[in-house]
C-alpha cells in the first residue's frame, strides 16, 4: 500500500514537471511522449524502493556491485534532480502568476520572463546537482562548538564529546565511508563519542559488514547510540543487538553516569520521536529516561529527533544532541525546513536549555548536500557559574 502511494506521488509530482517543461521544449506526439517520460522517470525512481525479494532478483540479474551501486546512485540522483525541478519550477509559476496579475502581458517584464523561464530553472538545478555532489564527494567536515554549561562540574570543562548522526549507510553510503567517519573522529581523542540514529537503511544480514567500522570507535568514557525512525525501518531489535556487540550503549529511554576526575555528569538516551505514536512500553520519553537520576546533576540527552525538545526541557535537562533534519540536506529544502521544525540546525537556546542538531554525518536518498555540508561534529563542553 504504502508503495502504490509512493507511487502515485511520484506520478503526480512528474507529471507536473515534465508537463511545464514540455511547454518549451519541441515535443512531436505530446501525449504519448509525455507518458513515455513520466512513466520511465517514475520506473528509474522505483529502483530505489524495491522489496528485498525483488532486490535479489535485481542484483542477481546485473551480477556486478559496481553496477548495482552506480543503479541505485543514477535512481536516488534522478529523485534528487525532479524534487529540485518541482521546487524550482513551483517557485517559478508562481512567480509567473504574479506578473501575469500585475503587468499586461505584452509588457516587455512579462516577455521577459517567459524567454527566460527555461534558462534559469536549468541554471538552479545545474547549481544544486553540481554543487551538491561535490560536497558528497568531499565527505563530512568537522564542525567545533562550544556549549557553556551553567554548573557543569570543573573537571568536565573543555571535555570532549564527538557527535555523529544521520549516517544512513545503506545502498550508497558503504563501508569506505564509515571507515573515513571512524578515522577521523577517532583522530579527534574524544573523551566521549554519542552517535544520534539513523545509522541504517536495511537489515543485519544486508549491511553487517558496511556498518563494522563502527566497532573500532576509541573514546576515554565510551561511545553511546540512541536509535532513529529509520533504525524502526530497518529491524530495531537486530540492529541494537549488532550495536552492543561491538562496544557501544544502546540508550533506551535509560541514563548512565559519566565520570570524570571523581565528578559526574548524566548522559541520558531516548527511543526515536515516533515511538510515541505507538503507545507502547519503549515509547520515547525524556522523563521516563531520568528515573532514579540524581537530580543535582548536569543532564545531557540523546534524542534523534529535535522535536523532543519540549519533553527534554520539562524534565530539566541542561542540553539535547539531536539530528534528523539534516538541515535539509539541499537547496532549496535547506530554506523550506525551517517551516517544519523550530530547531534544525546548529546550536540554539531554549528556556535555559541548549538544543544541538547535528547536519548528518551522511545524508538520505540523493547523493546531494548543498548549504548543509555533512558533519562531525566536536563539542567542547564549557563551565559557566
Amino acid at each position: 500500500m504504502k508503495f502504490f502511494i509512493a507511487n502515485i506521488i511520484l506520478i503526480l509530482l512528474n507529471s507536473y514537471v515534465v508537463s511545464r517543461l514540455a511547454r518549451h521544449l519541441p515535443i512531436n506526439n505530446y501525449k504519448f511522449s509525455f507518458l513515455l517520460i513520466v512513466l520511465s522517470i517514475t520506473a528509474v525512481q522505483d529502483i530505489v524502493h524495491l522489496k528485498p525479494k525483488q532486490l535479489q532478483v535485481f542484483e542477481q540479474f546485473f551480477n556486478s556491485e559496481k553496477v548495482i551501486f552506480l543503479i541505485y546512485q543514477a535512481s536516488y540522483l534522478l529523485f534528487g534532480i525532479m524534487t529540485s525541478l518541482f521546487i524550482y519550477i513551483l517557485i517559478m509559476d508562481i512567480i509567473g502568476i504574479i506578473l501575469k496579475l500585475s503587468v499586461s502581458s505584452t509588457s516587455s517584464l512579462y516577455v521577459c520572463f517567459g524567454k527566460f523561464y527555461l534558462t534559469i530553472i536549468s541554471m538552479s538545478v545545474l547549481i544544486t546537482i553540481i554543487g551538491g555532489v561535490i560536497e558528497v564527494v568531499k565527505g563530512p567536515i568537522i564542525e567545533e562548538v562550544e556549549i557553556p554549561i551553567k554548573n557543569l562540574p570543573v573537571s568536565f570543562d573543555n571535555f570532549r564529546i564527538i557527535q555523529i548522526s544521520d549516517l544512513h549507510v545503506g545502498k550508497i553510503i558503504k563501508r569506505n565511508y564509515v571507515l573515513n567517519v571512524v578515522n577521523i573522529a577517532n583522530s579527534l581523542d574524544p573523551n566521549l563519542i554519542v552517535l544520534t540514529g539513523d545509522f541504517v537503511d536495511g537489515s543485519v544480514q544486508e549491511l553487517r559488514n558496511d556498518i563494522s567500522p563502527l566497532g573500532q570507535l576509541k573514546s576515554s568514557h565510551g561511545i553511546f547510540f540512541v536509535t532513529g525512525n529509520h533504525e524502526y525501518y530497518s529491524g530495531v531489535d537486530q540492529w541494537i543487538k549488532l550495536f552492543t556487540n561491538f562496544g557501544i550503549k544502546v540508550l533506551s529511554n535509560e541514563y548512565v553516569l559519566i565520570k570524570h576526575m571523581n565528578e559526574h555528569v548524566i548522559l541520558a538516551g531516548v527511543t526515536d520521536y515516533s515511538t510515541i505514536r505507538t503507545q507502547s512500553p519503549d515509547a520515547s520519553s525524556p522523563s521516563k529516561a531520568l528515573l532514579g537520576a540524581p537530580k543535582d546533576l548536569v543532564k545531557v540527552l540523546l534524542a534523534h529527533q529535535p522535536a523532543s525538545y519540549i519533553e527534554a526541557h520539562k524534565a530539566g535537562y541542561n542540553l539535547q544532541l539531536s539530528g534528523h533534519t539534516h538541515a535539509g540536506q539541499y537547496f532549496p529544502f535547506t530554506i523550506l525546513i525551517r517551516f517544519f521544525h523550530r530547531y534544525y540546525k546548529g546550536l540554539n537556546y531554549h528556556e535555559g536549555m541548549w538544543i544541538y542538531i547535528n547536519r548528518g554525518t551522511g545524508y538520505w536518498g540523493p547523493p546531494l548536500r548543498l548549504g548543509a555540508p555533512p558533519e562531525i561534529t566536536l563539542i567542547k563542553l564549557k563551565s559557566v557559574f
